[in-house]
Formats: structure tokens, C-alpha cells, sequence
């Protein structure tokens, strides 16, 4: 794609458009209901005075920029047929792929294909996790910094000299008032065998004894798996390293329904 070609469909897209693509560049899969979430607000003080009007715009923006190969829909909906256009899930297609690989001047080449249902699933419920986070953002906190997969990722030297990846699914910082708090944020869907999820944390802790996290910003972020239920928050403790672990204190599990509660509270634990 040409510099030529970059300016004549940036004059046809707005600010709003731009950021609805960026946005599925940072998730890789979105649905409607999401993409409205994060760009077409509503209320009192907002662009658009009920959801439904919101909807309605975000599925008119959707379906002109998949118009212009900006964007794709998968095949399968989430909620199946009765979820409407808000169960739509959005990816790039391939013209909004190299739009924003010319403009962010990369090289390498993303593919976009059809993903397998376990992915979608799974990306979707990291998507839901930073969205909610952008969200209470504009509310009940400062939200400083959110990082999603790739950009998230902390490579470190292992204890033979191997580079090691550590690959949380979302690295975010929070303040409130004179507070600041650091959180990798670990999305569970109770489909991995616990024995996983502890070998993730034996990671962590070898993360943080590089000590390169406290380095540069005198702290390690709180380490949050964030699981369905109250059923599989008492599998994970469990796996996880016992209270008497010097190292016990990183990890924490909750349930979705915790998440506002834990993330907007910590200072007053």
C-alpha cells in the first residue's frame, strides 16, 4: 500500500473510524456490542442518548467500513442468531490490515483467517476484561496504562541463560488518588487443567525475582486470574502457591462478578 494509497482512505474515514480500526488491531476480535462499548457511548452527556441509538450507529459504521475491506465478520455469532448484530465478531480485513501496517510502519504481515472457536472465545474474554477496564476508567479510576497480547509479553533470562517469555493476557496500570497499582491480568475460562495454570505462576515468580519489573517502577504488579466461577476460583487457589509461600502474595483469583469490586478497591484492603 502506497503513502497515496493510505491518504486517499484516511480522507474517507473519521477519527471515530480510525479508532475502531486500532482497536481491532489491539484485540484482534471485538463483537458490536463491544466496539460500542468502546466507541459509541451513550447518555446525558454523550454523542448518542440511548444504547439502542448507539447500536444502530456502531452497526452503520461497521457495515460502511466492511465496505471498504476495512473490516471482517467471522462466520459464527456470538449468541447465535437471537444475539442480533451486537453478537457479531469483527476482526481487520485485509485492507484495514495493511492500512495499519503502513501507517504504524511495520512489515510483517498479519493473518486473518477464520479462527478456531476455543480463540475466539478466549480473545473475546480478554477483550471483555480490557474494555471493562477502559470503562471504569472514565468512571471510578485513572486507568494509566493498558497493554494487550503481544505488547504485554516480558522476555527475561532464565536460570541458565534461556530467554524465557512471560505472556499474561493483559498488563494494566491504575491510580487513584496518590495510588498506583500494577496488574497482569490472567483471563481463565476453566478449561486448563490447574497443573497449567501453576506452571504460569512458577513463571511469574521467576519473573519477579529478575527484579526488573521493581527496577523501573519500585513494585511487582498484583498477578490476577479472573475465572467464571466460585467453583473454579477454589481450583485455582488451591493450585496456586499455599499462604505460607514467600511468594503467595502475587497471585490472586476472582470471579468475573469481583472484578469492579477488586480492581476499583485494592487500596482499601
Amino acid at each position: 500500500m502506497t503513502r497515496r494509497d493510505v491518504a486517499d482512505l484516511l480522507l474517507q474515514l473519521s477519527e471515530r473510524d480510525q479508532a475502531v480500526l486500532e482497536s481491532l488491531r489491539d484485540h484482534r476480535l471485538l463483537t458490536t456490542a463491544l466496539i460500542q462499548r468502546l466507541h459509541f457511548t451513550f447518555g446525558p452527556n454523550a454523542r448518542h442518548s440511548s444504547q439502542a441509538a448507539a447500536s444502530g450507529a456502531a452497526m452503520r459504521v461497521l457495515s460502511r467500513l466492511e465496505r471498504l475491506g476495512l473490516v471482517a465478520r467471522l462466520m459464527r455469532r456470538i449468541g447465535g442468531v437471537r444475539a442480533g448484530s451486537s453478537g457479531i465478531v469483527w476482526q481487520l480485513g485485509a485492507t484495514g490490515e495493511r492500512l495499519l501496517r503502513t501507517m504504524h510502519g511495520e512489515h510483517k504481515r498479519r493473518r486473518y483467517l477464520e479462527p478456531s472457536p476455543a480463540f475466539v472465545a478466549h480473545t473475546l474474554a480478554v477483550a471483555q476484561r480490557a474494555v471493562r477496564l477502559r470503562e471504569l476508567g472514565r468512571s471510578a479510576l485513572e486507568l494509566v496504562a493498558l497493554e494487550t497480547e503481544p505488547a504485554c509479553w516480558r522476555s527475561f533470562l532464565g536460570p541458565h541463560g534461556a530467554r524465557t517469555w512471560l505472556k499474561p493476557d493483559l498488563f494494566a496500570i491504575t491510580a487513584s488518588g496518590n495510588y498506583e497499582d500494577h496488574w497482569f491480568i490472567e483471563v481463565d475460562r476453566a478449561t486448563e487443567h490447574p497443573a497449567v495454570v501453576a506452571r504460569k505462576a512458577l513463571i511469574y515468580q521467576r519473573y519477579a525475582a529478575t527484579g526488573a519489573h521493581q527496577a523501573e517502577h519500585d513494585l511487582f504488579p498484583a498477578v490476577v486470574w479472573v475465572v467464571p466461577t466460585q467453583r473454579r476460583k477454589q481450583v485455582l487457589e488451591a493450585a496456586l502457591p499455599s499462604k505460607s509461600s514467600a511468594d503467595s502474595e502475587l497471585f490472586r483469583v476472582i470471579t468475573v462478578s469481583e472484578f469492579d469490586a477488586y480492581i476499583t478497591g485494592i487500596n482499601s484492603r
